[in-house]
């Protein structure tokens, strides 16, 4: 067995400095496991693979399946240019492989509910048994992977299958149990943090759910992280069935939506890629996508919200800005996301559902602990107003911004824009 990887510049280019440096982390312990034999490429998969597999006279070349648009086709290319060589698309990081799970008349779901049903209905497999040893091939050369990338001031998780399994055990026998309530509760430690090993395979979903079916009492916490992979392979299928979607709206009938352009637009969007909008829930997630490369699933839905419907941005530039800075950027999870927050996706948030950064910030974080962790000047404001500072009797502290916008007047922009769009 020779275990390879190649460095794509399709794939490699786009992606930011933190999904680089995690990805390069993953690898170095990859080669540890592998007792120094994995073999790092570089170029056109569809030429560095079959000749590789040429000069170590491979019986068969093995992958594990990529359901992205851009991975079936290199995929399918690779196969074409090994000729009489099979290549084995062997599995999917997924519990349930995109596809797989449709209607009764073989079409694809829409929603989300039917099909977390049939998905459950249909079941996966067992996590595949780890073999007692593998004879690897050594000796192979390598080239050098890429420069590291330096990403800035996030703090990365530590890489690699032990980290993850061990980010896993502790999840599992500390927090599982408070899940159904702490994942909505940013200022808790109430969340796996299992998305970016799980987007670069150093655990598989179906180890997660054979370990929880070996304790499972059938609780809420339970079905409510099982809810959360489920969503992960939704989207994942979406994306199998519409590639389109991972650039273009799902749902095409808001196209014609008006959004702002022009320096002072600019200004905005910058003020709210920074964390300094003014509203603090906003502004404590952008820090920590920049500060952890992560954000917590509720703040993104707070903070993806703000751009769209008070700043009136297209969902795509969010999606981008994500993907730069996320150390787990999925494109199928992300975009989808944000199409959700936009109204323009599969299952999405009907338009007109604009959240309220205070009151959103006052119901999941009520005593500004996950705000005062991210934005330090309001740490010595009063819980009380720690979400509307503004009103504070000692007003807003020196070195923090007023409201970039009025949340109301600019929610009425949004919905009259929409409507608007309704009535052509």
């Amino acid at each position: 067995m020779l275990p390879v990887f190649v460095f794509d510049d399709r794939l490699w280019g786009p992606a930011g400095a933190p999904r680089r440096r995690f990805l390069l982390d993953c690898l170095d312990d990859l080669r540890t496991a592998t007792d120094g034999a994995l073999v790092l490429r570089h170029g056109d998969p569809a030429r560095v693979v079959p000749q590789l597999a040429a000069e170590v006279g491979a019986a068969s070349v093995h992958v594990s399946a990529d359901p992205g648009p851009y991975g079936r086709r290199r995929d399918a290319a690779v196969e074409r240019a090994l000729g009489d060589v099979p290549l084995e698309r062997t599995g999917s990081p997924y519990l349930v492989t995109p596809g797989r799970v449709t209607k009764r008349d073989g079409t694809p779901f829409q929603v989300f509910s039917p099909f977390a049903r049939a998905w459950r209905e249909h079941g996966w497999r067992a996590p595949a048994p780890r073999p007692r040893a593998v004879p690897w091939l050594s000796g192979v050369p390598s080239t050098d992977p890429p420069p590291a990338p330096d990403p800035g001031d996030a703090q990365l998780p530590p890489a690699g299958e032990a980290a993850a399994a061990a980010t896993w055990a502790r999840f599992r026998d500390e927090r599982l149990r408070d899940y159904a309530e702490g994942r909505n509760t940013p200022g808790t430690d109430g969340t796996s943090r299992l998305s970016a090993y799980l987007k670069y395979g150093c655990i598989h979903p179906r180890t997660l759910l054979a370990d929880l079916a070996a304790q499972d009492d059938g609780g809420e916490a339970v079905r409510r992280y099982t809810d959360e992979l489920a969503w992960r392979d939704f989207y994942a299928d979406v994306l199998w069935h519409r590639p389109d979607s991972a650039r273009e709206y799902l749902d095409p009938r808001l196209q014609g939506m008006r959004y702002d352009t022009g320096p002072d637009a600019e200004e905005l969007v910058r003020a709210w890629e920074t964390g300094r909008t003014g509203f603090p829930i906003v502004d404590a997630g952008m820090r920590q996508l920049l500060g952890e490369a992560y954000v917590h699933n509720r703040v993104r839905m707070i903070v993806a919200s703000f751009l769209v419907k008070d700043l009136h941005q297209e969902w795509t530039r969010g999606a981008r800005w994500f993907m730069r800075h996320l150390v787990d950027g999925d494109l199928a999870s992300n975009n989808h996301g944000w199409q959700w927050v936009a109204g323009t996706g599969t299952d999405a948030s009907p338009y007109y559902r604009v959240f309220n950064p205070v009151t959103q910030g006052k119901k999941f974080d009520p005593d500004g602990t996950y705000v005062k962790r991210w934005v330090p000047e309001l740490r010595d404001v009063p819980a009380r107003y720690v979400h509307e500072p503004w009103r504070s009797p000692d007003g807003v502290p020196a070195g923090y911004p007023e409201p970039v916008v009025d949340h109301a007047h600019e929610r009425q922009v949004s919905l009259d824009r929409y409507a608007a769009i309704r009535t052509r």
